[in-house]
C-alpha cells in the first residue's frame, strides 16, 4: 500500500464524520449565503477544528469566494483542501542536521509515547542511522523495560539505569555513549508528569542544562506525544506542555482510531505548534512524517479512489511484544487530576489555618482559665489572711474584741480548723 492510500485509510472515521458531512452539506445547497458559512461552521467546531479555527477558515473561504466570483457551494470543496493545506503548511521537518541531534519525547501515560519511539528508532535505522535510546523515564513501572524490547526490536542502543534514577544522569551517559559509538540521534524517553508541572519543569530544565553543556551545537527537538482520539483535551495537553517544556512539535498518535482528526487544525493554527510526526497504524511503519498537502487530500479524498488493502494473516502479537502502556480511555482525566490536587492543596491549607486558628484559640482559653485559677487563688488567700487578722485580734486581750456576730462566727470556725491542721491558707 502506497503512502498516501496509508494516510487515507488512516483518515477514513474523520473523513467520515467531518468532510463527508461538509460533502453532503455542500451537495445540499444551491447557492452560496450566510446560512451555508453558518452550518459550514457548525460542522467543524463539531469536528474538532475549534471555534477560532473555524470561524478563520470560514472567513477565509468568504474571502476567496469573493475575489475568485464563485457562485457552486460545489467549488466550496476545493478552496476548503487549499484553505486546510496553507494552515498547517510551516515547520513540519524533523531538525536532526548535527551529528549528533537529540530528540526528548515528552507525554502522559497512555498516549502511545513508548510505541512511538520504537517507531521513531525503527525508521532512522532503516534510513542507516545510528540511534541511541536514553530511557530517561525512570519513574514510570515498567517504562525502562518497555524501550528496551523496543530498543532490541528496532536495532537500537539503549542506555539506561535503575528505576528511580535520575532522568538527568541517564540523558548525560547515553550522550556519552552517542559520542564515543559514533551515534546519529540520541532519543531521550522523557516523563510527562503534567499534573505536577513544578517537578516537569525542574525535570526538564535540568537535562536541557546537560544537553547546552555537553551537546553545545546539537540539533534539538522536543516532541510531544498526543492522542487523538482525546480531541480538544490534546489542544489543552498542548498549551499545558508548551508553557512548561517549550516543545517544537507534536506527534499525534490513533489517527485511525478516531472521528477526531481535525484537531491537527486546532493544533497547529491556534497554538503554533507543528505536526511532525501522524499515526495511522497499529504496524511499525505506519508512523509517518507529516505532509499537509497529502493529509488535505486524504481528508477531502474521494471514498471510490480508496485502493482496497490486501487481507493477510497477521500473527497475534506474543506477550513480549504486546508491551504499550495501556491506553486509558479518560486521558481528559489529567485535567480533572489537576483541579483535584489544587483543591486537596486548598483544603491542607483551610484544615492547617483552621488548626492554627484552634491551636490559638485553645492556647488563649488555657491562659484565661489559669488567670482566673491564680486570681481566685489570691481571693482566697486574702480573705485568709482577713480571717487569721481579726481572729488574732478576737483572742488578744489587749485588744477590743470584734462587735460583728457573723464574723465571729466564720473566724471561730476558720480558727478551730487551723488548730486542727485543715485550713492550710
Amino acid at each position: 500500500m502506497g503512502l498516501f492510500e496509508k494516510i487515507k485509510n488512516g483518515l477514513k472515521k474523520t473523513r467520515d464524520a467531518l468532510f463527508g458531512r461538509i460533502d453532503k452539506l455542500l451537495k445540499s445547497f444551491t447557492k452560496i449565503d450566510d446560512d451555508l458559512f453558518e452550518e459550514l461552521e457548525e460542522l467543524l467546531v463539531m469536528g474538532d477544528v475549534g471555534m477560532y479555527t473555524a470561524e478563520k477558515i470560514c472567513d477565509e473561504l468568504k474571502k476567496r469566494v469573493k475575489e475568485e466570483g464563485i457562485t457552486d457551494p460545489r467549488e466550496i470543496r476545493r478552496l476548503l483542501e487549499e484553505i486546510v493545506t496553507s494552515m498547517l503548511v510551516g515547520g513540519q521537518e524533523l531538525d536532526i542536521k548535527t551529528k549528533p541531534s537529540i530528540i526528548l519525547v515528552i507525554g502522559v501515560n497512555g498516549v502511545g509515547k513508548t510505541t512511538t519511539i520504537g517507531k521513531l528508532a525503527a525508521r532512522f535505522v532503516q534510513q542507516g542511522k545510528k540511534i541511541t535510546l536514553a530511557a530517561a523515564d525512570t519513574f514510570r513501572a515498567a517504562a525502562i523495560d518497555q524501550l528496551e524490547i523496543w530498543a532490541e526490536r528496532s536495532g537500537a542502543d539503549i542506555i539506561k539505569q535503575n528505576e528511580g534514577s535520575d532522568p538527568a544522569a541517564v540523558v548525560f551517559d547515553a550522550i556519552s555513549s552517542a559520542k564515543a559509538r559514533g551515534a546519529d540521534i540520541i532519543i531521550a524517553d522523557t516523563a510527562g508528569r503534567l499534573h505536577n508541572k513544578k517537578n516537569l519543569m525542574a525535570e526538564l530544565a535540568k537535562i536541557n542544562r546537560i544537553i547546552d553543556r555537553e551537546l553545545p551545537e546539537s540539533s534539538k527537538e522536543v516532541l510531544l506525544v498526543l492522542d487523538a482520539t482525546t480531541g480538544q483535551n490534546a489542544v489543552n495537553q498542548t498549551k499545558e506542555f508548551k508553557n512548561a517544556a517549550g516543545i517544537t512539535g507534536i506527534v499525534l498518535t490513533k489517527l485511525d482510531g478516531t472521528a477526531k482528526g481535525g484537531v491537527v487544525l486546532a493544533i497547529k493554527e491556534e497554538l503554533d505548534v507543528p505536526v511532525k510526526f501522524i499515526g495511522v497504524g497499529e504496524q511499525i511503519d505506519d508512523l509517518q512524517p507529516f505532509d499537509p498537502e497529502e493529509f488535505a487530500r486524504a481528508l477531502f479524498a474521494d471514498e471510490d479512489s480508496i485502493e482496497e488493502p490486501e487481507k493477510t494473516e497477521e500473527e497475534p502479537l506474543s506477550q513480549e511484544e504486546n508491551t504499550e502502556e495501556e491506553f486509558k480511555p479518560a486521558t481528559a482525566d489529567i485535567w480533572a487530576e489537576i483541579d483535584a490536587e489544587a483543591e486537596a492543596e486548598k483544603r491542607a491549607e483551610i484544615e492547617k489555618q483552621d488548626s492554627v486558628q484552634s491551636r490559638i484559640e485553645k492556647e488563649k482559653a488555657e491562659a484565661e482559665a489559669k488567670a482566673a485559677a491564680e486570681k481566685e487563688k489570691e481571693e482566697r488567700h486574702k480573705r485568709a489572711q482577713e480571717r487569721k487578722e481579726r481572729a488574732k485580734s478576737k483572742y488578744n486581750w489587749n485588744t477590743a474584741p470584734v462587735q460583728d456576730t457573723a464574723a465571729q462566727a466564720e473566724d471561730d470556725d476558720w480558727l478551730k480548723q487551723w488548730r486542727e491542721g485543715s485550713n492550710n491558707d
